[in-house]
């Protein structure tokens, strides 16, 4: 998430003049305190002749696979400046879409949270204040009215239990999610559910897209480049499909001709593919492809979350009628 070391990195040696070493300790000045300690990591192993894929790659996980594989790429071109200054450019996109999508979030989960303890002190607190005038009266009540007034003795006498009940069940769903079958149903879910599967899918392919793109600009190899990006889509079957591209490329079968017979791919992408193998800029057309995706994502979450509140609202109003 620290992007700025990288573009200083980029620059100081786009400069010239300036050893490796000491553009690992100019970009280690503006990084965080754990890449800071990771950069000084990288630079004592430059110094004692790593290069500097190698060096990134023994910091046990700190840098990922498409940062170091990209820098590599970058090593065997002899572009290696360019290669950060791309790299810091792709990550700053991410993290921006990342933040729009969070920040178009944040309110309808604000409202759902103000709701529901809205929801809970009117239960609690209010409806028994309310509901103690019935209780010198010898007239039946409406059932809705029983069962607001049980409802509220249970959560008074036993909310600590519902709500380690909760916990339990999102902890006992987590736990599940990191399964292998518990994931790939997810997975499978997020791909197939109604309302949802187009959001999906245009997430995955534009952060396919993006990510591909990235590498082959670098000089990545399209299989290897494949292999980083499986390991990115954040989607099991995804995953699955990609490497089945990638034992088709080996077999001499075009990137598009595999993924037209897909299933999970859109049509304009695999369209986009086959423009750019014949053309020759399969990376520019990916490219496209993302930034066409990307504003689509982020239009039809704006789309959502603008439906998402006044149904809260109602939610809420007809909780409180009751």
């Amino acid at each position: 998430g620290d992007l700025a070391p990288l573009s200083h990195l980029a620059i100081v040696l786009l400069g010239g003049g300036v050893s490796l070493s000491d553009a690992l300790a100019i970009a280690g000045e503006t990084a965080s305190r754990p890449l800071a300690a990771a950069l000084a990591g990288v630079r004592e192993a430059v110094r004692g002749g790593a290069s500097l894929s190698t060096a990134l790659d023994r910091q046990h996980g700190a840098f990922s696979r498409l940062f170091v594989n990209m820098v590599r790429a970058g090593e065997a071109s002899g572009s290696l400046a360019v290669v950060l200054d791309r790299l810091a450019e792709f990550g700053e996109n991410q993290h921006a879409l990342r933040a729009r999508i969070r920040a178009a979030m944040l309110y309808p989960l604000f409202m759902a949270l103000v709701g529901v303890v809205v929801l809970f002190l009117l239960i609690t607190f209010i409806v028994p204040s309310i509901t103690s005038v019935f209780e010198g009266t010898q007239q039946a009540l409406p059932l809705p009215t029983v069962l607001l007034i049980a409802m509220s003795a249970f959560l008074r006498q036993f909310w600590w239990a519902v709500l380690l009940a909760v916990l339990a069940a999102l902890g006992g769903l987590r736990w599940y999610l990191r399964t292998p079958s518990g994931r790939r149903r997810w997975d499978r879910l997020k791909l197939t559910l109604p309302g949802l599967r187009d959001l999906n899918v245009k997430t995955a392919s534009a952060r396919f897209g993006r990510t591909l793109s990235s590498l082959l600009q670098s000089g990545v190899p399209l299989v290897s480049s494949l292999q980083i990006v499986r390991n990115i889509v954040d989607n099991v079957l995804l995953a699955d499909q990609i490497n089945e591209a990638c034992q088709e490329l080996e077999k001499g079968r075009s990137l598009s001709q595999f993924f037209r017979g897909g299933r999970w791919f859109p049509p304009m992408l695999v369209q986009m593919m086959a423009v750019g193998e014949q053309s020759g800029a399969l990376d520019r057309m990916l490219a496209k492809a993302a930034d066409s995706y990307e504003r689509e994502v982020e239009a039809k979450i704006l789309a959502l979350t603008s439906m998402i509140e006044p149904v809260m609202i109602l939610v809420m109003g007809v909780g409180v009628s009751f």
